[in-house]
């Protein structure tokens, strides 16, 4: 399995990191492929945010939001979130 991984933003604000790792032959591929299903899982019954500013697009899940996409969440779409 390929494990594929990309940080951008932070203090410095236009660097990314991109790093790639192939369990294959990996004593802990096991480990690591059954994270990676975990991590990629959409929550049960967890709702999906896609919001757009300009030409910024994030793409949220819930439970994983901070409380200021929550909140925009709520405005902008007029109900809980």
């Amino acid at each position: 399995m390929l494990i594929t991984v990309t940080r951008s933003g932070g203090f410095a604000g236009g660097l990314e990191k991109l790093s790639a790792l192939d369990t294959s032959g990996r004593p802990d591929a096991a480990e690591l492929e059954e994270l990676a299903q975990r991590a990629v899982a959409p929550a049960p019954d967890g709702y999906r945010y896609r919001i757009t500013v300009d030409d910024e697009v994030l793409d949220l899940q819930d439970p994983c939001l901070s409380d200021a996409q929550r909140t925009l969440i709520r405005t902008v779409l007029g109900v809980g979130a």
